[in-house]
């Protein structure tokens, strides 16, 4: 797959490229001609990794080769190398939706990506998997896009702009007066806070109509790449963090439904239980369907591994702080991130034989 801009646009923009946390970022001749240079040697792998504790296991790895060309632009710096043959390019997106967006936008902007694979640790909404497991989910949704209801108006209410398209009723809501404590049952209980809508995201397609928009709530995974994560399920997993300290299960590579994103920290259990319920979520983060969006808008095939570092609003039979498990959750998505990248190179060459 090409890259979403041809390098010659790359060159003709590099003056007036973006504008980038205040900052005007424009590509240096040097930058240019790295980046020219490198692509000559694609397609990549893009691997879009959260935080520093997530990427330092892979760059320690003996299985991650480093190219030791490194490219930093826009205050990313992005690693080049191999792993198991499949040429790689590492970078960091820092915290949050907003960070990962950019991130990905540039990795795919600037050089010859063939597909993304998103990995770190999130928080854990489903009672039936544990800390350090990984998950690799189907779908992904960004779940703070609302439209908040004013108070007095209820679900039979039409939302604001709803009928001109901007809104909609259909994912459904979650009303704040369902969480009120300290009430009997023949109380009469309200919340001005009301009802909060979910809402689905606009997306602008780079092989549609500019400025016509699309709508997207739940995003589906390459299903060739959730294809090849099926021979990750017998991986083995670390479950001690020392030699003292060990889990009271051992964790496990499972697929599941759906994971969401949001730039919110969640670590509240009503919370938690209500996504979970009414949505079937099994991660939560702050970055993954921010990535997602990005590659569904360029048409590159991505997908997402989680390990789960804690159960979101605590109640694990475990330690739950994040903190304890979160060097052993990392290990352990690098560990199925390596592996996947092992299959994909694999299944990658058996179809190129067939098709030659």
């Amino acid at each position: 797959m090409g890259v979403a801009w041809p390098c010659v646009v790359v060159y003709a923009v590099s003056i007036s490229l973006m504008m980038l946390n205040g900052v005007c970022a424009a590509l240096s001749e040097e930058t240019l001609e790295l980046i020219a240079e490198a692509n000559k040697n694609g397609p990549y792998l893009g691997l879009v990794i959260p935080n520093s504790f997530e990427m330092d296991p892979l760059l320690q790895s003996p299985n991650f080769t480093s190219s030791n060309l490194t490219i930093d632009f826009s205050g990313r710096r992005f690693r080049f190398g191999t792993i198991a043959e499949k040429k790689v390019i590492l970078v960091m997106t820092g915290l949050a939706m907003i960070n990962a967006g950019i991130t990905t936008q540039l990795l795919l902007s600037l050089f010859d990506i063939e597909g993304v694979v998103h990995y770190g640790i999130a928080g854990n909404a489903n009672p039936d998997l544990h800390l350090a497991d990984v998950v690799i989910p189907q779908y992904w949704a960004h779940t703070a896009l609302w439209n908040w209801q004013r108070y007095g108006n209820g679900p039979e209410d039409e939302l604001p702009l709803e009928s001109q398209g901007d809104y909609t009723r259909d994912i459904g809501y979650l009303k704040f007066a369902n969480y009120t404590v300290n009430v009997t049952d023949r109380s009469s209980y309200d919340n001005l806070l009301n009802n909060i809508w979910y809402q689905p995201e606009e997306v602008f397609p780079v092989d549609g109509t500019p400025e016509q928009r699309e709508h997207a709530f739940w995003i589906p995974v390459d299903p060739f790449y959730y294809e090849v994560s099926q021979k990750l399920e017998d991986v083995i997993l670390e479950g001690c963090l020392n030699s003292t300290t060990c889990l009271s299960h051992t964790p496990r590579v499972a697929r599941v439904q759906r994971g969401t994103s949001a730039s919110i920290y969640l670590d509240n259990a009503a919370y938690r239980d209500f996504i979970y319920d009414k949505f079937n979520i099994t991660p939560v983060d702050m970055e993954s369907a921010s990535v997602a969006l990005i590659c569904l808008q360029q048409k590159v095939p991505f997908i997402v591994i989680r390990a789960l570092s804690d159960l979101a609003g605590g109640g694990s039979a475990d330690s739950n702080e994040a903190d304890t498990f979160v060097t052993l959750a990392s290990n352990n998505s690098v560990t199925v991130l390596l592996e996947f990248v092992k299959h994909l190179s694999a299944a990658t060459i058996s179809l190129s034989s067939i098709n030659v």
